[in-house]
C-alpha cells in the first residue's frame, strides 16, 4: 500500500511539473507576442511566484512572471504578467518611450 501511495505522489508531482512548464512557455509565447505588437524588444522573462490571492482580495490560484524589455535599444523596462491558469489575466506594461 504504501508503495502504491509513493508511485501516486510521484505521479501527481510528474503532472504538476508538466503543466507548469505548459503554462510557462504559453506565458512566455503571450509576452512575445505583446512586445511584437507594440513594437518592443523583449530582453528576458522570468517566472515570479505563485500566490493564492490577487490584489483585489480574490481567491484562485495565478503565477505572476516578470519580463524587462526595451523600446529603444538603450532603457530597460520590467512589466509583468498574471497567469490564471492558461490565460492571461491581468498585464503592466510601464509607461515608457514610443519607439520611433
Amino acid at each position: 500500500m504504501e508503495n502504491l501511495f509513493g508511485i501516486l505522489l510521484l505521479a501527481i508531482a510528474g503532472y504538476l511539473f508538466w503543466q507548469q512548464r505548459r503554462q510557462t512557455e504559453l506565458a512566455q509565447a503571450f509576452i512575445h507576442q505583446r512586445c511584437q505588437q507594440m513594437g518592443l524588444q523583449l530582453l528576458n522573462t522570468a517566472r515570479g511566484a505563485h500566490q493564492w490571492r490577487d490584489a483585489q482580495g480574490r481567491w484562485y490560484w495565478h503565477t505572476l512572471y516578470w519580463f524587462e524589455f526595451s523600446a529603444d535599444g538603450i532603457d530597460a523596462y520590467q512589466g509583468h504578467l498574471v497567469m490564471r491558469g492558461f490565460r492571461p489575466a491581468s498585464w503592466h506594461i510601464p509607461p515608457h518611450r514610443m519607439p520611433e
